[in-house]
C-alpha cells in the first residue's frame, strides 16, 4: 500500500519538472526572437518624413552624390539656439549623416556658451561673422554656408510686433551645393550663347533667373558667349547653351559651333518652333535630327458636347537615356508652341551618330501642319486622321559613344527640345519636372553622371485665396455657426437634466 500512494507523488513531480523545461524553452525562444528581430531592425530599418512639404527628405540628387563621396566631410554646426531654422537645421543634418553612411561628421557648437571652442574654429577657419552658420570641411577645403542661405526670412510682422517668419527652408539647396564645390574644385564653364535674342541672364530683367541659379548651384558658371565677338569658342568651354534664339545663326557661328562639335564639344540646344532658324535646323538635320514645320495640340473634352483645343504639350520622359533615366514616366507640361521632331538613326548610323527620344507627348496629341489657321473644323479632321505614332520632341545625340552607360568616352554630345519656354520661370515655378531635365541634361553634357537626379524641390509658401463670396460664407460660419452649435448642445443638456 506504501508503494502505492507513493507513485502518483513521483508522477506529479516529474510533470512539474516537464511543465517547467517546457516554460523555460517558451521563454528562451521568446527571448532568441526578440533579440533577433531587434537585430534585424538595427540593421534593417525605415524612416519617414510625415512633415507637409516632406523638407527633411533628402532628394534623389544629394543621395547619389553622397555614395560618391571617397574621404570624410566634417560639418561644424555654429548655430544659436535662438535662430528660428536651427531645428530644421539639425534635423535636416541627421539625414545627411544617416545618407553619407560614415562618411560625415558633425560637430555641435553653440557660440554662446562654448566661447573657447568656437573661436579656435573661428580663427581656424577665417569665419568673421557673427550669423548662424555652417562650416563644411574636406580634403583640407572648407566652405561656410550661412543660415540666410538656406532660408527666406519674412520681416514683415516685426512692424506689428512678430517676430520673423521662415517663409521657406532652403537648407538642402545650399547644403549640397556647398558639397559638390568642395568636392570638385574648380567650377565647370558652361557658354551661354547670346546675340540671337536669347532669353537675357542679367537680374531683374531675365525670365530664367530660378533656372540661372539652380544650374550655378550645382558648381557650374555661366559664361555669356557671342560667337560674333570670338575667333573660337574658350577652350575651358566645354559645353553651351542655346535657349530659344529668334534669329539664325551667320555661316560664321555656325562654323564655331561644328568646330566645338568635331573637338568633342557638348551643346544645349532649346529651340523655339516660331523662330526661322535653317542654319541651325540644317546642322540638327546633319545629325539625324529633323525639325518639323508643324505644332503639336490635342483636344479636350470641356463638356459632354464641348471640346476645347490645347496647344500646350502635356508629355513624359522616357527612361533609356542616363539623362531621363531618373525622371521615366514623369510628367511635364511644356507651354507655348512645340513642333515634333524626326529621328532618323540609319541615316547616321554610318557616322557613328547613336540617336535617342527623350521626350514624348501624351496619347491624343496630333502634329498640325496648318497651325496658323482658326478653323476649328479643319484642326477635329487631322486629329481624327493621325495616327498613333508617338510625337517626340526631345531627343539626345551622341557621336562615336558607347550604348553601355558605364563606358565613360570623351565623344560629342547634343541635347535638343523643340520647345525654349518651359524653362522660363513663369512655367518653372509651376512644374519642376522641366528644371530636373534641364539639370541632367547639363550634368550628362558634363560627364557628370553622378548628379543626374531628381533636385531638392523649389520651396513654395502655402497660399490660398478665397473669393469675396467665400468670405461671406467663412463670415457666417464663424459669428453664427460656430457659437450656435455648443448653445445649441447646452440647451439640449439643461433641457434633458430639467426634464
Amino acid at each position: 500500500m506504501a508503494d502505492e500512494t507513493k507513485k502518483p507523488r513521483t508522477r506529479g513531480k516529474i510533470g512539474r519538472i516537464r511543465i517547467g523545461l517546457n516554460v523555460l524553452v517558451q521563454i528562451v525562444l521568446i527571448l532568441f526572437l526578440v533579440a533577433m528581430a531587434n537585430s534585424l531592425a538595427f540593421k534593417h530599418y525605415a524612416r519617414w518624413d510625415l512633415s507637409r512639404d516632406q523638407k527633411y527628405t533628402l532628394s534623389d540628387k544629394t543621395k547619389r552624390f553622397l555614395d560618391t563621396l571617397k574621404g570624410k566631410m566634417r560639418i561644424t554646426v555654429f548655430f544659436s539656439p535662438n535662430t528660428p531654422i536651427s531645428g530644421d537645421v539639425l534635423n535636416l543634418l541627421t539625414e545627411y549623416q544617416y545618407a553619407g553612411k560614415g562618411k560625415i561628421d558633425i560637430e555641435h557648437i553653440d557660440p554662446e556658451r562654448n566661447l573657447s571652442r568656437a573661436k579656435e574654429l573661428f580663427d581656424k577657419y577665417k569665419v568673421v561673422t557673427d550669423e548662424s552658420l555652417l562650416v563644411l570641411d574636406y580634403d583640407g577645403r572648407n566652405k561656410t554656408v550661412k543660415a540666410s542661405e538656406m532660408a527666406d526670412i519674412d520681416q514683415s510682422g516685426m512692424s506689428f510686433g512678430e517676430g520673423p517668419r521662415v517663409a521657406a527652408f532652403k537648407g538642402e539647396q545650399a547644403i549640397t551645393s556647398a558639397m559638390i564645390d568642395l568636392v570638385e574644385g574648380k567650377k565647370k564653364t558652361l557658354g551661354y550663347v547670346t546675340g540671337h535674342k536669347e532669353p537675357a541672364l542679367t537680374e531683374g530683367t531675365s525670365p530664367i533667373t530660378v533656372l540661372k541659379t539652380f544650374i550655378e548651384n550645382e558648381n557650374i558658371k555661366f559664361q555669356e558667349l557671342n560667337l560674333l565677338d570670338v575667333n573660337a569658342i574658350p577652350a575651358d568651354v566645354k559645353a553651351v547653351m542655346i535657349v530659344g534664339p529668334q534669329y539664325d545663326f551667320s555661316d560664321r557661328e555656325m562654323k564655331l559651333l561644328r568646330d566645338l562639335w568635331d573637338k568633342q564639344g557638348r551643346i544645349l540646344l532649346l529651340l523655339d518652333p516660331a523662330a526661322k532658324t535653317p542654319n541651325l535646323r540644317g546642322f540638327l538635320n546633319e545629325l539625324g535630327v529633323k525639325v518639323n514645320n508643324d505644332r503639336l495640340m490635342v483636344f479636350l473634352r470641356t463638356g459632354i458636347q464641348e471640346l476645347a483645343l490645347m496647344r500646350d504639350v502635356q508629355a513624359r520622359f522616357l527612361g533609356d537615356s542616363p539623362v531621363t533615366k531618373r525622371l521615366a514616366d514623369v510628367r511635364a507640361l511644356f507651354l507655348g508652341g512645340t513642333s515634333s521632331l524626326t529621328l532618323e538613326p540609319d541615316r547616321v548610323r554610318a557616322a557613328n551618330i547613336r540617336l535617342e527620344p527623350l521626350i514624348q507627348a501624351e496619347k491624343g496629341y496630333f502634329a498640325e501642319k496648318d497651325y496658323n489657321t482658326d478653323d476649328q473644323a479643319k484642326f477635329q479632321a487631322d486629329a481624327k486622321q493621325s495616327s498613333n505614332v508617338p510625337l517626340t520632341i526631345g531627343a539626345a545625340v551622341e557621336k562615336g559613344g558607347s550604348a553601355d552607360q558605364r563606358v565613360q568616352m570623351n565623344s560629342p554630345r547634343l541635347v535638343v527640345v523643340s520647345n525654349a519656354t518651359f524653362v522660363e520661370d513663369n512655367a518653372i515655378t509651376q512644374d519642376q519636372q522641366g528644371l530636373d531635365f534641364i539639370s541632367g541634361g547639363v550634368n550628362w553634357l558634363l560627364s557628370r553622371e553622378q548628379l543626374i537626379g531628381i533636385a531638392p524641390k523649389i520651396p513654395k509658401p502655402l497660399t490660398f485665396s478665397l473669393s469675396e463670396e467665400a468670405l461671406r460664407r467663412l463670415r457666417w460660419i464663424v459669428l453664427v455657426f460656430m457659437p450656435l452649435v455648443p448653445a445649441v448642445i447646452g440647451t439640449l443638456v439643461w433641457w434633458q437634466r430639467r426634464v
